[in-house]
């Protein structure tokens, strides 16, 4: 029987790493560069999946509530501002070198092998916040660099939209199986074993950077986005409804970075038991990852004519959810916004890609979207400032997301109606392939939400 089982494991495990590969080559992956990029990623939420596991009982739970909370918030702000100046800078930097995009990946990775390995030496010293809260903006900093990369190793036989659905799953995946593998090491070796675990994850995902082919490099051609409204010269404004995407996108972002934080606090404060901590924030995260799945899996299936309308849908429902969990404030309905939030997230993500292939001409694509990830991941980052710092106390918490949700649907609505309070974002569609299309007259999509057209060095059939 001990026999037949080893046999069995080991045939259905052959059978999965069989699909798993043709899954990653499929439609021309491998000939594009494709492939290795998916690799990356991977390796990146892998890498941030470990530490989370290796640090719930360290980051969180080590300390009183107070004293944990004040902690975090005073290295939190230490962190996050120099990371809100230079964000911004890293996506017009892309726009200007001809090297250096896979170094900077393999950066992000070699830079968080250093930190975890600064964190396992250091588990009960102050050290330990600054450090992980730095892998948190190293990873947020792969996500802008991806985003110019990606449009680059897009394969003739797969829409963009679809591209990046694919690396988020690939992704998840991923991330499962690297922190069931953590939470292993954790319960053998404590929480040193999981975060060198980690880090042998980081420094692989270094290499694997390197391996993304050397045209990525190549920026012959490309055209500088910005979020302005003046065409012409070397620079492509991203116009109203890809503004009105990023917006709406922005918004949904910056709800999923407020729950991440606040959530571990204001479970912590209801509760003294740190068994059921571990557990209701596995719940938590289980709510998430199911709807960031569900977001991705639809939105690279249905047909998305109406992108931007899709966008102001999922924010509004977003809406719905948080001011449901102000008014009867609890965990409950805090998993329900996890699940609501990752899946609004996802689909207005796939819904920002749709309109940035749709109306941005190909040479503009990997400036807006290195662009548009830098807004996204700023967005995150400040939701999760505004949940460390607010009270643990589920209804103020879900009550002041809900305002701010709200101010940013107003906001995308508007953008969609062709006004806004700020009159440099209300510019109309750029020249492109969208060009005459509007919220009126979209130009004729596929399945994916995509015009005929190309999308990258190898096109978009």
């Amino acid at each position: 029987m001990t026999r037949v089982a080893l046999y069995r494991a080991r045939q259905l495990s052959l059978h999965a790493v069989d699909l798993f590969w043709r899954a990653a080559h499929a439609d021309g992956a491998a000939r594009t560069g494709l492939d290795r990029l998916t690799y990356a990623v991977m390796a990146n939420v892998a890498v941030d999946a470990a530490i989370a596991v290796a640090l719930a009982n360290t980051l969180f739970f080590s300390a009183a509530p107070g004293e944990s909370r004040g902690m975090v918030a005073l290295y939190l702000l230490i962190t996050v501002a120099p990371f809100a100046v230079v964000a911004p800078v890293v996506g017009p930097a892309l726009d200007r070198i001809q090297q250096g995009r896979r170094y900077a990946l393999g950066a992000s990775f070699a830079a968080r092998a250093l930190l975890v390995v600064v964190i396992a030496l250091n588990l009960d010293g102050w050290v330990l916040y600054p450090a992980a809260l730095g892998c948190v903006i190293m990873s947020k900093s792969f996500g802008v660099l991806r985003g110019a990369v990606t449009p680059r190793v897009l394969p003739a036989e797969v829409s963009l939209v679809r591209t990046n659905s694919r690396l988020t799953i690939f992704g998840l995946a991923a991330g499962a199986v690297a922190g069931a593998l953590a939470t292993g090491l954790v319960a053998l070796f404590g929480s040193g074993g999981a975060l060198w675990w980690a880090a042998l994850l980081a420094v692989g995902g270094t290499a694997l950077c390197l391996r993304v082919p050397a045209w990525v490099e190549n920026t012959d051609g490309e055209v500088r986005a910005t979020l302005g409204a003046r065409p012409g010269g070397a620079r492509q404004p991203l116009g109203r409804l890809v503004v009105l995407g990023l917006w709406g996108t922005g918004t949904a972002r910056l709800l999923t970075g407020f729950l991440t934080f606040f959530a571990a606090f204001a479970i912590q404060a209801t509760d003294d038991t740190a068994g059921m901590h571990v557990l209701m924030l596995a719940l938590l995260a289980g709510a998430a990852g199911l709807g960031n799945l569900l977001g991705n899996a639809v939105g690279s299936r249905i047909r998305m004519s109406r992108p931007d309308q899709v966008v102001i849908g999922v924010v509004g429902a977003a809406l719905a959810s948080t001011a449901l969990a102000a008014i009867a404030a609890g965990y409950p309905t805090a998993l329900l916004v996890a699940l609501v939030g990752a899946t609004a997230s996802a689909l207005a993500k796939v819904s920002l890609d749709s309109l940035l292939q749709r109306e941005l001409p190909e040479e503009a694509r990997a400036s807006a979207f290195g662009r548009s990830e830098t807004v996204l991941q700023l967005s995150w980052v400040s939701g999760g400032a505004l949940g460390l710092l607010l009270p643990p106390t589920y209804w103020v918490g879900f009550a002041v997301l809900s305002v701010l949700v709200a101010v940013g649907l107003t906001q995308t609505i508007l953008l969609g109606r062709g006004r806004s309070p700020l009159p440099f974002l209300a510019a109309g569609p750029p020249v492109g392939p969208g060009s005459g299309a509007g919220p009126d007259h979209p130009p004729p999509a596929n399945e994916a939400g995509m015009p005929p057209g190309r999308a990258g060095p190898g096109g978009d059939g």
